[in-house]
């Protein structure tokens, strides 16, 4: 198992490996207060331009693979996920930091991405576990998270301090390689419907 940048094309979007020159369109996406109830950095253009750095940093370091997500029809910028918590020795990584500008939320396009990076954990990392973590109390993303058909492991106690000192538990899921041909099969079923683009 070896993390290295990778384009990654599906159905309806594209995830590139974030650079630099996707700063202006992530600070456009980014655009929304809605977005960042849950999570950070938030909206401000200053702090979307300091958090693509600290992202360029953990990938130089090998500690995440963060990604730019692409409506691959128009070629829009719609916001960002990544691989994080990358463990090649477990064969683990986790997927995580993710967020789209509204309009996008919801729909296949999002659906599409973690298609993406699932098939690309399972079928090219080898992985053996994939994760996902969010906030306990972010009913929206737990909810999305179980649709996807990952398997609710339980809530990590006091596991993070977040912006604003909040201490935040976090619900944990995860879907395993026994899993993933029928998680698989989920997703393609609901990328097979008719789609009206937001």
């Amino acid at each position: 198992m070896q993390i290295q940048p990778v384009t990654l094309d599906g159905v309806h979007s594209r995830l590139e490996p974030m650079n630099r020159d996707h700063l202006s369109g992530l600070q456009t996406a980014a655009a929304h207060p809605q977005i960042w109830e849950w999570t950070w950095p938030g909206a401000d253009p200053d702090q979307i331009a300091a958090w693509l750095e600290k992202s360029l940093e953990a990938a130089a370091r090998g500690v995440d693979l963060p990604f730019t997500t692409i409506d691959k029809l128009t070629g829009e910028i719609i916001g960002s996920t990544r691989y994080l918590g990358i463990d090649l020795p477990n064969r683990m990584v986790e997927i995580g930091n993710t967020w789209l500008t509204p309009r996008y939320q919801r729909t296949p396009l999002n659906t599409d991405t973690k298609l993406l990076l699932l098939r690309h954990a399972f079928e090219n990392l080898n992985c053996n576990r994939v994760e996902f973590k969010t906030d306990a109390n972010n009913a929206k993303s737990r909810a999305a998270i179980a649709n996807i058909g990952a398997k609710e492991e339980g809530i990590r106690r006091q596991h993070m301090i977040v912006p604003g000192g909040r201490v935040r538990d976090s619900a944990v899921y995860s879907i395993i390689r026994d899993e993933w041909p029928t998680v698989k099969a989920g997703l393609e079923n609901k990328l097979a419907r008719k789609w009206q683009r937001p």
